[in-house]
């Protein structure tokens, strides 16, 4: 199912970017992580192989905070422009944090759409927040049905109170 066209005129403000957002907590948790795992080496491989499992858990940890990160920018973009384009008043998209979730808020004249989630793949989830009422799922399920998801909630946070 496709969008609907412009209903209303499209006032967008939204300048067609959503800001990167890579979390420098999530990368501190994965040299901690990595950091520990590596100190089981030294007893049996010596300072030499734990500094070279350190390196490869850290720069393995910081490559899937990246491509988690670029997905869920990606998917927060893809929602964003479909909507923008289908006549929902898009004023901004800007960058948040909330513990360990990265997130965006999407900026509506109506109140803000929280959309984040973990950056760190394999295991990446998506979450949509808005007027306190959430939802989650995969994000590589988010990403392959981007479009029926950009339908199901451009009716229900942009068409929510043409209803009434």
């Amino acid at each position: 199912m496709q969008l609907e066209q412009p209903s209303q005129g499209s006032a967008s403000t939204w300048s067609g970017t959503v800001p990167s957002a890579v979390d420098v907590r999530v990368l501190g948790l994965v040299v901690v992580v990595a950091g520990l795992a590596a100190s089981m080496n030294v007893p049996y491989g010596g300072v030499a192989t734990a500094a070279v499992a350190f390196v490869l858990l850290s720069c393995g940890g910081t490559a899937l905070h990246v491509l988690g990160e670029r997905k869920l920018r990606r998917i927060t973009d893809g929602l964003v422009e479909r909507w923008d384009e289908a006549g929902g008043r898009v004023e901004d998209v800007s960058r948040s944090s909330n513990g360990m979730r990265t997130e965006w808020r999407v900026h509506t004249p109506d109140g803000d759409v929280v959309i984040g989630g973990v950056a760190l793949i394999p295991i990446a989830r998506l979450s949509v927040e808005w007027r306190g009422i959430g939802d989650t799922m995969a994000a590589c399920e988010a990403e392959s049905n981007i479009d029926q998801l950009a339908t199901e909630l451009y009716r229900e946070i942009f068409e929510y109170d043409a209803g009434r």
